[in-house]
């Protein structure tokens, strides 16, 4: 949630802010209003408790005759300081829901507008010149690799088996891609793939996106989308040490998403499924040193796909369709030779201070009081970055080549092909 004290002194920001990203500006001042009356409220009930303290400290010294009238006094004070307190508690709960209403203050240099307004930073490398190319689902089934038939009679739709050597890339690539996040300093985290209502909602992923999550209701628990959900609940409640610099994590996790509202969309092959691996970078850090940070992670996304040899365009992501809890977000997506056209492969955000808030996580400052951290996150590789391995290095025999960089984490292959492995 948003910082009140920014929204008391720089209201039109917040109103900007939900400008660009195309939400109702009058949840600001729903939100404002809801503070003032919060304020009168609590302001009121402490009046009237220090009323009646004030009162029961004369009945204790009163004389017998003026203790009756002091003592009827004292019941018709509680009686009011209790409906003063259930004013406030009133007051408490919709000040929280016209908090949650407001997404993060969309950071400056953001492109303001809807999902088509991104702004193109940067294309990197060179789109291979393939006659005819095979697309990955032709690929991986003549590899051995991809089965979304059986994962379909198992599961149903956008459920998929990785086999042979298709296993082995993904392992392969999420194994480089913790290798590359230790090299950098994070610590490695397995991470829970069940968390609480509490943890998923203070990440901001119950709101208006809610309807893409699995719910086990039976045990009122969820299933993460991404290991960002419980890597931002591992500090939940705490006050975290940040003298020696940022606290960074690489969650690696199974995912699992609804697709809901997809339909008809990517039904062929693994872009767009209901269960996929992916290893995710999450930092702590300060506020001031959010913007930095940001730009790192960016950095270290970059360098992985540097690594598999993948063309790619770097995109800001435009205000109105960041989630909730992005201040900023860029996206990299990779060349899809059979789609003419680039996908996402990794995003990451800068949630500043807004998930720690709901959280409760914080560090102490300059002034040795807490006082909020900022989070962020950035995926570093996962299972949709086979799609763009096996169709940019695919060849005309069916075979893949196998990036440089990835070979020591494939026992040295230099390329894929249907073996002894494949089912």
């Amino acid at each position: 949630m948003i910082d009140l004290r920014f929204l008391r002194d720089n209201p039109d920001a917040v109103r900007a802010s939900q400008s660009a990203r195309g939400e109702s500006e009058s949840r600001v001042d729903e939100l404002l209003a809801a503070d003032e009356r919060r304020r009168a409220a609590v302001a009121k009930a402490d009046a009237l408790r220090g009323e009646q303290k004030a009162v029961s400290n004369k009945v204790k010294a009163a004389s017998k005759e003026e203790r009756p009238a002091l003592v009827a006094a004292a019941r018709e004070l509680a009686a009011t300081v209790k409906e003063a307190e259930a004013v406030q508690a009133a007051a408490d709960a919709a000040l929280r829901d016209a908090h949650l209403a407001i997404p993060n203050v969309v950071e400056e240099g953001a492109p303001a507008g809807g999902e088509d307004d991104y702004v193109v930073l940067r294309e990197v490398g060179t789109i291979p010149a393939l006659t005819d190319p095979r697309d990955h689902l032709e690929l991986g089934e003549k590899l051995g690799a991809i089965d979304m038939e059986r994962g379909s009679k198992v599961s149903g739709s956008r459920f998929f088996f990785l086999t042979g050597v298709g296993a082995l890339l993904e392992l392969a690539l999420l194994n480089m891609a913790v290798a590359q996040a230790v090299e950098y300093g994070f610590t490695p985290v397995i991470t829970p793939t069940l968390v609480k209502p509490e943890i998923m909602a203070g990440t901001g992923f119950l709101g208006a996106h809610a309807d893409e999550i699995y719910r086990l209701e039976a045990d009122d628990l969820y299933l993460v989308g991404t290991s960002e959900v419980p890597l931002a609940g591992f500090h939940s409640d705490e006050i975290l040490d940040l003298s020696n610099g940022a606290k960074r994590y690489a969650g690696w996790s199974t995912c699992y998403r609804r697709e809901a509202g997809s339909y008809g969309k990517d039904t062929r092959g693994i872009i767009r499924v209901h269960q996929f691996d992916k290893v995710e970078m999450f930092s702590y850090t300060t506020l001031d040193q959010a913007h930095e940070e940001h730009q790192r992670l960016l950095a270290w996304e970059e360098e992985m796909l540097a690594k598999v040899e993948i063309p790619y365009r770097v995109i800001d992501v435009a205000a109105g369709d960041l989630g909730s809890s992005a201040a900023r977000k860029f996206d990299c997506e990779a060349w899809v030779p059979t789609q003419g056209r680039y996908r996402e492969v990794t995003s990451t955000s800068n949630c500043t201070d807004f998930q720690a808030r709901r959280l409760n996580i914080r560090h102490r400052g300059a002034s040795g009081r807490p006082e909020p951290v900022a989070t962020l996150n950035g995926t570093l590789a996962t299972t949709r970055w086979i799609v763009a391995i096996l169709e940019n290095h695919q060849q005309p025999d069916g075979s893949v080549t196998v990036p440089a960089a990835l070979r020591p984490y494939l026992g040295g292959r230099q390329s894929l092909s249907r073996d002894v492995l494949a089912p």
